[in-house]
């Protein structure tokens, strides 16, 4: 079983409350920090412990807490992104809603490792329930003396609250959500100059999402070394897991990274197993935005190695043969799941999400929708593949944010490893419409073997 470090205490009748939390040795790192290390300390523990941002990027969070400017006289911000909107994944909602006071937690200890003395948390509009959590959690921590001016005594000042955004996932990105955060629409802009330069209001700006600054607790509290000795090499730690699908036990894991992928999807005490004891046909590791995996390279690498749930062992191969962790949106097809079907719908979600900012984006995404609804309905043709690929190509690396990216990668994936089932859905319409997937599924399991 993986070392919890986020989750131990989940299960802790009452956890979501402030005295069942301190009981259970909550605040105890910002007491550690306040009363015996400088900010800088508390910098240099988070890079020893090598945490990589848990919100898709991966880029080691030390170094990115290094890069804040420090004018002398200007103020500088912390603030969390809790803008999950990611398709199938969850693990953040999961952590605000069952233990908040962790997040409250490691926003003191990054605001304090920063010198912020004014942050927010960016929580996404459809999670209003947990916004109300956090509030109530927030002003237990104020009563408590852990936010507010010169807190425990230690000079450090710090305010807190909640900014709900109005559902747009445009605004997961850090700048659109600091457009978002002064009023504006959440259109992300061009960089540089980055956030930790200009930021909020043109101020120095650090953002990390919620499952990165629950890490810098248990960071603080046993040390940066003792954090980079779990895991495996560059991907240190824990991830939590938002994992659904055609599995046996849905739901969020905390896993040491370093496990295989086939423990993760076949242990009993992860997912189980497929659903239904069918075959496994393809999985997206790391949420929508990601390259799909057919089956024969979820559990091993082209290379025939087993594939391990870690930065680097997910990514091996590139695009070609392998994917991305990603945001740990861990979703599993069974057999019976369309690709095109499941392409279609990631499509329908990127067109509706583009701020239409970038040409590229904004018209690229409403045409890979088009295609794969028409591919989908038994209307296509088989220059629509290669059509939909020029499409993807044109959009990756040629917009402002990521979000062309994310919408381009799961469409070349799909048909770089499923074309056989593009091909079939316009050879056999009919059959397609009937949801059928016999046929092709065969051909798709015969691949491994040619």
């Amino acid at each position: 079983m993986s070392r919890k470090l986020l989750l131990n205490n989940v299960h802790v009748e009452g956890i979501h409350t402030y005295d069942v939390y301190r009981k259970s040795g909550g605040y105890a790192a910002v007491e550690k920090a306040l009363k015996s290390m400088t900010p800088e300390e508390v910098v240099e523990e988070v890079k020893k412990s090598g945490l990589r941002g848990r919100g898709g990027a991966g880029f080691p969070t030390g170094m990115k807490w290094s890069f804040i400017a420090k004018p002398e006289g200007v103020p500088r911000h912390f603030l969390c992104n809790a803008d999950e909107s990611e398709p199938g994944t969850f693990k953040d909602r999961y952590l605000m809603e069952k233990i908040p006071h962790l997040l409250i937690e490691g926003m003191i200890l990054s605001s304090f490792a920063l010198g912020c003395e004014q942050s927010y948390i960016y929580i996404r509009g459809e999670y209003m329930y947990v916004l109300r959590i956090l509030e109530k959690a927030i002003a237990e921590a104020y009563q408590n003396g852990w936010l507010g001016k010169n807190i425990k005594g230690s000079g450090f000042n710090l305010e807190l609250s909640v900014s709900p955004g109005a559902g747009a996932y445009i605004c997961g990105e850090e700048t659109a959500m600091i457009e978002s955060l002064e009023g504006k629409r959440g259109n992300p802009r061009m960089k540089p100059p980055f956030p930790a330069i200009q930021g909020l209001w043109q101020r120095p700006t650090v953002v990390n999402n919620v499952e990165t600054i629950c890490a810098v607790v248990p960071i603080v509290n046993e040390g940066g070394e003792a954090y980079a000795g779990v895991g495996i090499g560059r991907s240190a730690g824990t991830k939590l897991i938002s994992a659904s699908g055609n599995i046996n036990k849905p739901g969020v894991y905390e896993i040491e990274m370093g496990i295989t992928v086939e423990e993760f999807i076949y242990g009993d005490q992860y997912c189980g197993g497929i659903k239904n004891g069918k075959k496994l046909k393809a999985c997206v590791p790391g949420g929508s935005s990601v390259p799909i995996l057919p089956h024969y390279l979820v559990c091993k690498t082209a290379e025939g190695t087993d594939r391990l749930m870690s930065y680097e062992s997910l990514s091996e191969g590139g695009f070609a043969t392998g994917s991305m962790l990603g945001s740990g949106g861990f979703i599993v097809y069974d057999e019976d799941q369309c690709i095109v079907r499941n392409t279609w719908n990631f499509a329908r979600f990127y067109h509706h999400e583009s701020c239409g900012q970038c040409s590229p984006c904004r018209e690229g995404t409403g045409w890979m929708e088009k295609v794969l609804h028409r591919l989908e309905y038994g209307h296509g043709k088989i220059e629509d593949i290669d059509l939909l690929w020029d499409i993807q190509r044109k959009i990756e690396g040629n917009t402002i944010c990521p979000l062309g990216d994310a919408a381009a990668w799961p469409v070349a994936a799909a048909i770089r490893h499923f074309r056989e089932e593009f091909e079939w859905h316009v050879k056999e319409p009919n059959t397609c419409m009937t949801r059928n997937y016999g046929l092709v599924t065969e051909k798709v399991f015969d691949k491994v073997n040619a």
